[in-house]
């Protein structure tokens, strides 16, 4: 105790003794200032390490790379031997991955009336067992057709929200119930052919 309170004392003591340099602008002290010429610091993500790449491959035999996945890929479709496909859609609020013959449980309200056939417009991707459609962001309306029935319209079972503050005879009860739709995937279709 006695040796703790004697360095704490030595401490209080040096930090008396070392003078400390006096500043009349205390901005100055920074070392970097905010109206300097460059709005974005270094970084690594700003500026990297390493020097710009350049593309090895030359841009006539990227295109034709190109132009023959376009074509392997329409030989499958006309032939319709890709197998089962699948594809990744934004309903809802939420992106589902979906395939023929799916049940989606969706917790919000559809407008369609049970037994209606809608049309889910945002796909994101299409794929099969050998090919894999991207959109950036998403698919055009005229490659890809994903068709969904509504097959039931009900609401959640109660869900119970309780807010206590102990010692405050604080307690809130919300009981909270949700719509919900069913959705039957009935089919994927693509374009007879890419572009």
């Amino acid at each position: 105790m006695a040796v703790s309170r004697g360095c704490v004392g030595l401490w209080r003591t040096c930090s008396v003794l070392t003078p400390r340099p006096s500043l009349l602008f205390p901005a100055a002290a920074r070392l970097q200032s905010s109206a300097s010429g460059e709005l974005v610091p270094r970084t690594s993500l700003s500026r990297p390490p390493w020097a710009q790449q350049t593309c090895l491959v030359p841009e006539n035999e990227e295109r034709g790379r190109h132009a023959a996945v376009v074509s392997t890929v329409n030989q499958r479709i006309h032939g319709q031997d890709f197998g089962r496909l699948f594809a990744v859609v934004h309903f809802a609020g939420r992106q589902w991955k979906v395939t023929d013959e799916d049940l989606i449980l969706i917790e919000n309200h559809v407008e369609a009336e049970c037994g209606e056939r809608i049309r889910m417009e945002k796909v994101l991707l299409v794929g099969a067992e050998d090919f894999t459609l991207i959109g950036r962001p998403l698919l055009g309306k005229e490659l890809v057709r994903v068709e969904a029935t509504v097959l039931e319209k009900t609401e959640s079972w109660p869900k119970i929200h309780m807010r206590f503050w102990r010692r405050h005879r604080f307690q809130r009860k919300k009981i909270i119930i949700q719509p919900q739709t069913v959705l039957r995937i009935n089919s994927i279709q693509l374009a007879p052919r890419l572009t």
